[in-house]
């Protein structure tokens, strides 16, 4: 039993669950939670909220699930009720509900047994309560290694025993993670408004104590045992993450600077994994946008955050992106997958490095930033954070203007990002938690397109390879040839697809043909650590072709002040077969462009999005 004094039934939970499953009406369910507060002892009222989630703890915590599949639960079942698991899996088949069948074989055996004795008739059955099914389901999570399945089935069948056949149904709805009411945060802070709050009026503030602080339980239990004041008195708090801050998507340069007040920042919108950083001490937590603990992901960062986060207590949010340490190049989103799938997260380190950009601080030292404005969160987080290359500030400019908003876009684009965030920096450019508004706009237009197909490049100039590729060529430039000027345009500098042997050869391949100065028939705006002369042409395959401001590939053809280029580029092989004039030209890649262009405003990643 529980040292917690105060408790109820779990049979009142399973009325209500039992109702609301009859109803369609949201003010209906809302009124029945109203019911069930009113006779929740606020001790206990932070069980009950998680009961009603569907859950035991909030997901970032990171505690076990409780991982009992159907075989398990079928065999706990029929150990609870006496009869064989296939008649449990027979009547569950027949049913479409495994907690149906529970409760059917639960109101037949209480039957059976109630006819043994005479003394059964008076016997009370032994009252289930709160606290007794969630610290017993509690028991079954944490029951880890060897001999875990057995105590899990133990656990839950002398649960199921215990229980009534109305209690038993919901019992193993939630163990199967099928509860089936359908009860949304929203409505379970509707009815803790009406109770605690004094009406519907109060639940702005406890909103924004659960998005400050995203444990509903915690906050239920705040508000029903201290109070609304206290509830607005919630603050940030290391270790427990905040819900992120989330922004709208418009298409139109000119009407996002005109939503966010005309002066803004407009910053690189990184194709990584949104991470929020908890830093106190040496401690160092990492949630994801999702609010997922990840912080065994990423070791690497923990350490950055621990060498480079100048304070004592803070919450900071960035990107954490895939790089190429060997030429600089971002990757894209994808190759952090490779993280979540290493059993080795020391080998996934070497193979996927990261860096991180930051863009916004949360909280310092005992102060809650998100009630600041924007201009000051980001000039506190310029002073608190010790730059490196792998854990710095997001790529940023300030500006009211259109054109410069567009040629920052073009250049994010270029360099591996997604598009650009524009964010208001006017006096009401808090840090809205777990809300989507006009303060933050997305800018992803359909710049870009699809690459279906290799192209032909040639070589005009390579860059010096860093670490492990030190003392190499770890990059080339690449262009394409325009056939009405007889000139070569730069498309992209391609680092990846390079085998050790390709690398080790590049030098002597490359020497005959290096210059001291760009040769006449190059077009470019990009300056290599060497220039080469046209005559070397490689296949090159990448993610998408997209515009440029900075390569010279049909400059102006597609839009005024920007060429095409390729997102992602990567070496397939050398075509010794072709000479420089044979390669793809700049008119061949402003029709795939065009052709291929597909629009991408709906596409998100769904974990990722801001």
């Amino acid at each position: 039993m529980s040292s917690r004094q105060a408790d109820m039934p779990v049979g009142l939970l399973a009325d209500v669950f039992e109702r609301i499953e009859a109803i369609t009406s949201r003010t209906q369910m809302t009124a029945l939670l109203v019911g069930l507060f009113k006779q929740t002892p606020p001790e206990i009222i932070d069980r009950v909220v998680y009961l009603i989630q569907g859950r035991l703890w909030p997901d970032w915590k990171g505690l076990p699930e409780i991982g009992v599949g159907e075989k398990l639960l079928v065999k706990a079942i029929a150990l609870a009720t006496g009869v064989t698991e296939a008649s449990v899996e027979g009547l569950s088949k027949s049913l479409g509900d495994l907690g149906k069948a529970a409760e059917q074989l639960k109101s037949k055996s209480t039957g059976r047994s109630q006819g043994v004795t005479l003394l059964s008739y008076t016997q009370q059955r032994t009252e289930l309560t709160v606290n007794r099914v969630y610290e017993t389901l509690v028991r079954v999570a944490m029951a880890q290694g060897e001999g875990s399945k057995d105590i899990k089935i133990r656990l839950l069948a002398g649960l199921l025993k215990e229980a009534s056949p109305k209690e038993a149904k919901f019992i193993v709805r939630f163990v199967e993670g099928r509860l089936r009411v359908g009860i949304g945060e929203a409505t379970i802070m509707d009815a803790l408004a009406t109770i605690y709050g004094g009406g519907v009026a109060a639940r702005p503030l406890i909103e924004r104590a659960y998005n400050l602080r995203a444990d509903l339980g915690e906050v239920a239990k705040i508000l029903a045992s201290k109070g609304l004041e206290a509830v607005k008195e919630v603050r940030p708090e290391v270790g427990t993450p905040i819900r992120p801050m989330l922004a709208e998507r418009l298409s139109d340069p000119g009407e996002i600077l005109e939503k966010v007040g005309g002066d803004a920042f407009i910053e690189y919108k990184y194709d990584g994994e949104r991470a929020q950083i908890h830093k106190k001490g040496d401690k160092v937590w990492i949630f994801s946008r999702r609010l997922e603990n990840i912080t065994q992901q990423y070791p690497d960062v923990v350490e950055l955050a621990r060498n480079h986060l100048k304070a004592d207590e803070a919450i900071v949010e960035g990107e954490i992106v895939a790089y190429d340490p060997e030429t600089g190049e971002l990757k894209p989103f994808q190759e952090l997958m490779h993280r979540k799938r290493k059993h080795d997260i020391h080998s996934a380190i070497k193979e996927y490095p990261v860096k991180v950009f930051l863009f916004d601080l949360l909280y310092l030292n005992g102060h809650d930033y998100t009630v600041e404005t924007l201009p000051v969160r980001r000039s506190k987080l310029e002073e608190v954070v010790d730059k490196v290359e792998e854990f710095t500030i997001a790529e940023y400019i300030r500006t009211n203007k259109v054109d410069e908003l567009e040629k920052f876009f073009l250049k994010a684009i270029s360099e591996g990002a997604e598009g650009v965030m524009v964010k208001a920096l006017h006096g009401d450019s808090i840090y809205q938690a777990g809300t989507r508004g006009w303060l933050w706009i997305k800018f992803k237009r359909d710049y870009r397109s699809e690459m279906v197909d290799t192209v032909d490049l040639v070589v005009v100039g390579a860059f010096h390879g860093k670490g492990r590729r030190g003392g190499k060529y770890g990059a080339l430039l690449m262009a394409a040839y325009n056939d009405e000027k007889d000139v070569f345009e730069t498309v992209c500098k391609v680092g990846s697809g390079f085998k050790d042997e390709d690398l080790d050869k590049l030098p002597e391949i490359l020497k005959p043909y290096m210059r001291d100065r760009r040769h006449p028939r190059v077009v470019a705006n990009m300056e290599p650590d060497v220039w080469v002369e046209p005559a070397l042409v490689a296949e090159i395959i990448g993610a998408e072709l997209t515009l440029s401001p900075v390569h010279t590939c049909a400059y102006g053809k597609v839009k005024s002040d920007a060429g095409i280029s390729i997102r992602f580029p990567r070496f397939i092989r050398w075509r010794p077969d072709k000479s420089p004039e044979d390669a793809t030209t700049s008119n061949e890649l402003v029709e795939m462009y065009q052709q291929q262009l597909k629009k991408i405003t709906g596409e998100t990643k769904p974990s990722e999005e801001a």
